[in-house]
């Protein structure tokens, strides 16, 4: 009877091996075959309502938003379909040597960044400029599922081996914190638990961080004032706003007041494509970047507001189902931390311009004019369709 039982185990081993010859073996043309074509499908979706709402806040010209977006876009595929037919353990190879360029960067951006707005977040490069921030969201999240997979599950609680983890989320956090950039800060820490959480992280160790979490909340708010004052002046004012917009309408409450005011003109179904007054007048501030959801919730409304949420919900559906069938640690865990910062990035846009939460400054997913969010996500997207390809 042992006998047999070894024989089952060495054909089962025989037939892995098999497998896992003929996955290596899988031509370019097969691999493209084997995309997730329902994810590339809704991507496009999503960036063509970008399209059409960039095109309308430049009052019906294709110029100056529009083309170069959907220029970053095709140039995003292509990024995307390059990185997804490479094996996804190279991909496991490159996440810590791609986390500490991501985190020289951050570094670089302290000496040589350029600032606009009070903040200084990017880089120049010759015409092009580089947000780095943008850049550790999906290399954070590399670095922590190598991690994981490579640490054996019974060590993946001990508080010893929290330690790396912890400092792989918080360096990069803090830089990103001193730019200042609370926004991305906050998906660098949410990004960076989900992986934690889904490699199986004692839920403790998260109890414990929210406990943290709110005695940071009072110490932030007690340091108003002080010389050991941990937020910037306006970014107390954005939190004042957040509790009262209408205590400053003309100032600090200007961008939520306007907000809302478009959200709410448009109703159902919307005032109609360019025809939201808010847009159109200029009353509504940042309307092609982080307010671009308010110009579609007024040009289209509730309907036009929820089909663009819907189209958002199916991505990280298919970033879980994809998570579910992905054999490979390191992949499944990657996954499932890219699907998750996907989704905090749209929902604290979303809460961030309905007045939610304050206005920290993260723009719209693939809808939101710039080109650092946009190629990041399509790259980011493609490590995600590698380990799907791979998946075996």
């Amino acid at each position: 009877m042992m006998g047999f039982t070894r024989m089952g185990s060495i054909t089962r081993a025989a037939e892995a091996r098999r497998a896992g010859m003929r996955e290596a073996r899988l031509g370019l043309l097969a691999k493209l075959l084997r995309l997730d074509w329902a994810l590339v499908v809704v991507l496009c979706a999503i960036a063509a309502i970008g399209f059409l709402m960039l095109y309308s806040v430049s009052g019906g010209s294709a110029d100056p938003y529009a083309n170069r977006q959907m220029t970053r876009f095709c140039a995003g595929l292509v990024i995307m379909m390059m990185i997804a037919v490479f094996d996804i353990r190279l991909w496991r190879l490159t996440a810590a040597p791609a986390y500490l360029g991501a985190l020289a960067l951050l570094v670089l951006v302290e000496v040589m960044g350029t600032t606009q707005g009070g903040a200084t977040r990017w880089i120049a490069l010759g015409p092009l400029r580089l947000q780095p921030s943008e850049l550790m969201k999906v290399t954070l999240v590399m670095a922590l599922a190598a991690y994981y997979a490579w640490l054996p599950l019974h060590r993946v609680s001990h508080p010893l081996w929290m330690i790396p983890p912890v400092m792989i989320i918080l360096i990069p956090t803090a830089l990103v914190l001193k730019q200042p950039d609370l926004g991305t800060a906050l998906l660098l820490g949410l990004g960076g638990g989900v992986v934690m959480f889904l490699a199986g992280v004692s839920l403790w160790y998260f109890i414990a961080v929210g406990a943290a979490g709110i005695g940071t909340v009072w110490a932030t708010m007690a340091s108003q004032g002080t010389e050991w004052q941990i937020l910037k002046d306006y970014q107390y004012r954005r939190i004042g706003t957040f509790l009262n917009p209408a205590e400053d309408p003309l100032g600090a409450g200007y961008h939520i007041t306007q907000s809302k005011i478009a959200m709410g003109s448009g109703g159902f179904d919307g005032r109609g494509f360019m025809q939201g007054t808010q847009s159109r007048l200029n009353f509504l501030p940042e309307k092609h970047t982080d307010f671009i959801f308010t110009t579609l919730a007024e040009e289209f409304g509730f309907v036009g507001t929820m089909m663009l949420l819907t189209l958002y919900l199916v991505v990280a559906v298919l970033c879980f189902l994809a998570t579910l069938r992905i054999t490979d640690r390191f992949g499944a865990l990657m996954t499932g931390g890219i699907g998750a910062a996907f989704f905090f990035f749209w929902a604290v846009n979303m809460a961030m311009v309905t007045g939610l939460i304050p206005v920290v400054g993260v723009p719209l997913p693939l809808v939101s004019y710039g080109g650092s969010a946009m190629l990041v996500l399509m790259l980011a997207f493609g490590l995600v369709q590698s380990a799907y390809i791979h998946r075996r």
